[in-house]
This record gives C-alpha cells, structure tokens and sequence, in this order.
C-alpha cells in the first residue's frame, strides 16, 4: 500500500492533479505546439500537414531536434520558417534546446498528409 495515500497526502490526487506518470511526455507537447504552426500558403499544421519527418526529444537533457522539409524548395518562407518553428518549439515547457534542420529529402508530396489535413481540406 502507498503511505501516502494512506495517510492522504497523496498531493497529486489532493489538487486534483494527474499523476506523473499520466503527464504527457516531452514529445507528446512538442507536437502539440507544432500543431499550433500553420503553413503560410496551405490552413493546415506543420505536423498533419506531413511537414515534419523525424522528431527527437531527449526527456533528460530537454534536447528537441526537427528534421522537417517545405512544400516545395522555392518556398518563400525558407530562410524565416524553421527558426518560427524553433521558436515555438522552445517555448514548450521542458525544452532546454531545440535544433530544427531544414531538409528536401523525400520531396514532400500530398500523400503525407494525416487523414485530418485531408478532411480539412476536402480531399476525401
């Protein structure tokens, strides 16, 4: 039996907070802001959009690196966006670090979009 419920001092459960173990992950809130970026041209997240291709986030360290492409190379926004990105992402609570690279590397294509950015966008 845990003493602390037992003697009710059971502080996450007496604030009505969710336990550590419920807490979403470093990741997990990475993404969230992400999903709070739009692409310039298209009203749809970076994230459903199929803009980011790998995601690391070391929960020790609070390192985060982004490898995510544009839409197309001659992208207006290149040379400003992945610092937005960055930006947002050091926002996050935990990030002591971010590092996002830019890369063309498969060429981004309809196809990896999430069904929600197809459904917002009508391609169903």
């Amino acid at each position: 039996m845990d003493l602390r419920k037992w003697v009710g001092r059971d502080k996450s459960k007496a604030e009505g907070k969710a336990p550590d173990s419920a807490r979403p992950g470093l990741e997990s809130e990475v993404v969230a802001a992400l999903r709070t970026v739009f692409d310039p041209e298209i009203p749809v997240n970076i994230y459903d959009l199929g803009l980011i291709y790998g995601l690391e986030a070391n929960e020790a360290t609070g390192a985060v690196r982004i490898r995510m492409t544009l839409t197309a190379p001659a992208c207006p926004v290149a040379a400003t966006f992945p610092a937005k990105v960055e930006e947002v992402v050091r926002q996050v609570a935990g990030v002591r670090e971010a590092l996002v690279e830019l890369v063309w590397e498969p060429p981004w294509s309809m196809g990896m979009m999430s069904e929600a950015a197809r459904l917002e966008l009508g391609m169903y």
